[in-house]
């Protein structure tokens, strides 16, 4: 990848044997020239070995100043909890028709929700849908009854997470353009809600790593401390 004057100038900036507190990174990733408003993104590596089914690491937790993204939703339901969908603000609700949309290749929404008893149309969407995060499952709690709940929550700013191959969780915390403060209490939000997901069996660092980065910046390493 060609880094741009933009991107080496914060890099020469970053000191990479230092730990960094939380508004000091931010204020380092503000000082960045892009244009557009870029999202701010939290990078961890735990102490834990995915491919053991007892070690994987996810969960949800709604930001409390949100993701700075309007996000659209596509609801999977019937009858009356479909009119529940679209009162709760739901862009999208609908049943076969969006199945057949999605595997033509729409995939013009941010989340997916399903009632249970859309389990056998989303289903066959699991190939184009998981690889991309957006398959819902009981487990990230967006296969539910409580549609309403559900909406209301993505729109405020709910993230889910879920550890990768190489035992790291990534995932949004808010723009640039954010008060440092509700960025940081959002960070703060996030780390808590990882370090309370950490794996009974874990044993050993948990948190091995914390960084910060934007859409368009190197990132920067976060004080330790922080997941104490």
């Amino acid at each position: 990848m060609v880094k741009s004057k933009n991107y080496k100038s914060l890099a020469d900036q970053i000191d990479n044997n230092k730990a960094y507190a939380i508004q000091d990174a931010l204020n380092i990733l503000g000082q960045s020239q892009i244009k557009f408003d870029q999202t701010v993104e939290i990078h961890m590596n735990l102490g834990v070995d995915p491919r053991h089914s007892d070690q994987v690491v996810r969960g949800n937790v709604v930001l409390p100043n949100g993701t700075g993204k309007n996000i659209r939703v596509l609801v999977f339901a019937k009858g009356e909890q479909a009119e529940k969908a679209k009162a709760a603000g739901a862009e999208f609700v609908g049943d076969s028709e969006f199945s057949e949309k999605i595997q033509g290749g729409w995939l013009d929404f941010d989340a997916v929700v399903a009632t249970p008893d859309m389990m056998p149309v989303i289903g066959r969407l699991a190939r184009i849908l998981g690889p991309r995060g957006l398959m819902p499952s009981p487990k990230n709690g967006q296969v539910t009854a409580d549609v309403e709940r559900v909406i209301n929550e993505l729109k405020a700013g709910k993230v889910s997470y879920r550890i990768d191959k190489g035992s790291n969780v990534h995932a949004p915390v808010g723009k640039l353009s954010f008060d440092k403060t509700k960025l940081e209490e959002n960070i703060v939000a996030f780390i808590e809600s990882v370090r309370k997901a950490k794996p009974a069996v874990a044993k050993g660092t948990y948190v091995k790593s914390l960084s910060l980065s934007a859409t368009m910046t190197p990132s920067v390493k976060l004080d330790m401390g922080l997941t104490r």
